[in-house]
């Protein structure tokens, strides 16, 4: 009887492991996998979503009949009825497009092999129709991650100057189609939808620049984005970080770095998906000396996200970022000291500290197939402190006290975004976007007198800042709309508008300096409210499914920053009657893929800059010669972009080749004037930090195991102030020289280990990029020589 009893249970347990079947596949777009498409088994109600690989799978569910349902932004929704029968199942499946469809909250991202990529016309609760995007793929490039290094990471982003003078990655100078690369600060710069600046009213520089090994991809929208992100002329760069794999409970991934100038650096992150919680988290430790003296750095970073889906519906999620360095800096050079010895440094006693504290939390609700709603509320709590001498870097240090500038930041903001597809007239699809975004900031700033000591001794030495000391509480409300007009399934129209009110306030004293006499307090108040309305029109035709024709023209603003007010620096002085800065971008190109190995994007711009802030020499009332910050003319720019990237051995081979051989160009031509100019001095000359000529090429060889590539960089000559200066005394204006860097990495992936070279410069070329008035100067700030790194990941 025991024993019949054991061969019964024995039965009954085969049979109910038997029916625990694994219904597994994987999803296809437009023959690339499609990672994030909402997969939905019926009538369990199982959830999941595809990977990065495109695949899915429900493990332990019994046989029977279903219906499995996918849907996707910018898909048609897939509905198939499945008989799962006593072995496990594996689908293919492959989804058809449906322009401006919108059927879940999840933001979609098109899996390639490739390192370019741009914005579909839908994503999310944003439109990105008839506007120039472009998409870095962090998993499809080759590059030194671990000191986020812009000239490799950006290498694809057509357009773009980089200020290279920071060889660790702690802080990011880009610039696009002219304007000042300082800090990204004429981008609206967002870290997974929400502001990670400084103040985006007066102050909108980024201390803080993500680690690229946490990053998914890059997102920028140029000028047009100014009608949903704010009215920067450079538009909107924007940091999607990664999140846990949705296909398994735990992941770890950890990252060890060493390399020139005693660099090191380790990231180690974790994540995964626990039944309606998916999770990711990461903590970051790096630190180096420059590879000139006084430059050691040493910085900690963390990051948490959580999002939750409570519903089908509501999903919402939690991020947490902290980011600290301090950072001593050797300061600038003249030309006759760069030309001799660019490895000197003449500043012992300059410092620089940036404690950054970002909160999120965002909700995502799916009303129904045709309407969603995204609300984001963000929360900065940040400060910088700079202690050094500004004097100019042709004088020696003169010793005694420091200048020391300290800044604390706390903003408060909240967005929300409401996307509907409707029918108008006919079967085509109509998209509607309207949101309301208010913001709150609040900046403290003191400059003074700090000890005469060489260490961070971050402190005033008087009971005040003995220079100036101010609050600069802000106030932002606006409202934008946009809406595709899906005219055709070819071609669609998408008109905006946007609102802003803003308040902007000054409150607190500066000391006017004078010659023979103490200097004078001056308590000073001041409120500037302003509100416009901005417009803009873009379009799209597609004449061919894989061929995009594009245009757009959109106003754009940019606000006086609290830094061209009320900042004393012996190198320049700032006008008081300063002004906003308006204009306009307008651009149109032709971009596509050529059947799935060869991607092109060309198109051209026309920048209008409006009362343009900018450096000019001027006399004072004692003919004495001083640099003046004010609104020196208006500008004009005018370029064409290109970028072309093509697996060679994938077209060759009709797709069959088991390796990649990559290659890329992207080529950029601009044309920058000053008009209606202030000063005859400045008229059609070329303005600042826009280099008439930029190219960056290189090639890729290899396979899922190993990766080869080899990157050039040409920038041509361009200049730091109005007047085109080719030298001057201290060096804050000048030229900078053309120059051209090569870059060398490579990479071999064993199991779970991948090991991971670089050389930097790889010519060794003697160069720099940047010509500073301030930190981290004064002077030219040299870039770093050849320097070689490596790194071991382990991920399991």
């Amino acid at each position: 009887m025991k024993y019949l009893f054991l061969l019964c249970f024995s039965l009954c347990l085969r049979t109910a492991i038997a029916q625990q079947i694994t219904l597994s596949g994987k999803v296809f777009f437009e023959q690339h996998a499609f990672e994030g498409a909402t997969v939905m088994l019926l009538p369990v109600r199982l959830v999941t979503t595809t990977d990065q690989q495109g695949n899915f799978s429900f493990k332990g569910i019994k046989s029977g009949a279903y219906v499995l349902r996918l849907s996707a932004v910018g898909a048609k929704t897939f509905t198939q009825k499945i008989s799962v029968r006593l072995e496990d199942l594996n689908l293919e499946i492959r989804l058809k497009e449906e322009d401006s469809r919108v059927l879940d909250s999840v933001a979609i991202t098109m899996v390639n092999d490739r390192g370019a990529d741009r914005l579909k016309q839908v994503e999310g609760t944003a439109i990105y129709a008839g506007k120039k995007t472009e998409v870095v793929q962090m998993a499809n490039i080759n590059a030194n991650l671990a000191t986020n290094n812009a000239r490799q990471v950006y290498a694809r982003v057509a357009g773009l100057n980089i200020w290279e003078y920071d060889g660790g990655g702690l802080q990011l100078g880009i610039g696009g189609r002219g304007l000042n690369p300082s800090r990204v600060s004429n981008f609206n710069t967002r870290q997974n939808g929400y502001d990670i600046s400084a103040d985006a009213l007066g102050y909108p520089e980024s201390y803080y620049n993500p680690p690229t090994e946490a990053l998914e991809r890059i997102e920028i929208v140029r000028g047009a984005a100014s009608l949903q992100y704010g009215t920067q002329f450079g538009g909107l760069i924007n940091f999607r970080l990664k999140k846990g794999p949705a296909d398994r409970p735990f992941e770890l991934t950890s990252r060890q770095s060493a390399g020139s100038f005693g660099f090191f650096n380790s990231f180690n992150s974790i994540g995964g998906t626990l039944k309606k919680l998916n999770y990711y988290a990461y903590y970051q430790h790096k630190k180096g000396d420059s590879w000139r003296p006084n430059g050691h750095y040493n910085q900690d970073g963390a990051y948490v996200h959580l999002d939750y889906d409570f519903s089908r519906q509501l999903k919402v999620t939690a991020e947490y970022t902290d980011m600290h360095y301090l950072a001593q800096q050797p300061g600038g050079l003249t030309d006759a000291e760069f030309e001799n010895d660019p490895s000197i440094s003449t500043r012992s006693r300059n410092w620089f500290k940036v404690n950054w504290s970002l909160f999120n939390l965002s909700l995502d609700y799916q009303l129904n197939n045709s309407t969603k709603l995204n609300w984001r509320n963000f929360y900065l709590n940040a400060g910088r402190d700079a202690l050094g001498i500004l004097s100019y870097i042709n004088r020696p240090d003169p010793g005694g006290v420091r200048d020391f500038l300290s800044d604390t930041y706390q903003n408060l903001g909240s967005e929300l975004r409401v996307l509907h597809t409707y029918k108008l007239i006919g079967k085509e699809n109509h998209t509607l976007l309207t949101g309301i975004r208010v913001f709150k900031g609040s900046t403290d700033r003191g400059q003074g007198d700090a000890d005469d000591g060489s260490g961070p001794n971050f402190k005033f030495i008087h009971q005040e800042a003995s220079k100036s000391q101010y609050n600069f509480p802000g106030l932002n409300v606006a409202a934008f709309t946009e809406n595709i007009f899906q005219l055709s399934e070819r071609w669609s129209i998408t008109p905006g508008a946007r609102f802003e009110y803003i308040s902007t306030k000054a409150n607190g004293y500066y000391y006017e300096i004078q010659r023979f006499v103490p200097d004078i307090k001056r308590e000073e108040s001041k409120v500037n409210n302003r509100s416009f309305v901005f417009f803009g029109i873009g379009t799209s035709y597609k004449p061919f499914r894989e061929m995009e024709v594009y245009a757009n023209i959109s106003q754009n603003y940019k606000s006086v920053n609290f830094n061209d007010i009320r900042v004393l620096n012996p190198n320049a002085v700032v006008d008081p009657d300063l002004s906003d800065e308006f204009g306009y971008t307008a651009d149109g190109g032709l971009r596509g893929n050529l059947r799935d190995w060869l991607y092109y994007d060309l198109s051209v711009f026309y920048l209008r800059y409006n009362g343009r802030i900018g450096s000019i020499f001027t006399k004072d009332a004692d003919n004495m010669l001083y640099r003046l910050r004010t609104n020196v003319a208006d500008s004009r720019n005018i370029g064409f972009e290109s970028l072309i990237e093509a697996d060679l051995l994938r077209g060759l081979t009709n797709g069959q080749s088991k390796y990649k051989l990559s290659v890329f160009s992207n080529f950029a031509l601009i044309d920058a004037k000053y008009i209606h100019a202030r000063e005859a001095a400045i008229q059609d000359k070329q303005v600042e930090f826009v280099p008439p000529l930029l190219f960056r090429t290189g090639m890729a060889f290899g396979n899922k195991r190993f990766n080869l590539s080899l990157q050039y960089s040409f920038v041509a000559k361009q200049y730091s102030d109005a007047t085109n200066a080719e030298i001057t005394p201290t060096a804050v204006d000048g030229a900078v020289p053309a120059y051209q860097v090569m870059d060398f990495n490579g990479s071999y992936t064993w199991k779970w280990f991948t090991l991971s070279g670089s050389i930097n410069n790889l010519l060794d070329e003697k160069y720099f990029t940047r010509r500073a008035d301030g930190y981290p100067g004064p002077g030219i700030l040299p870039s770093d020589p050849r320097a070689y790194y490596m790194t071991l990941q382990f991920k399991l």
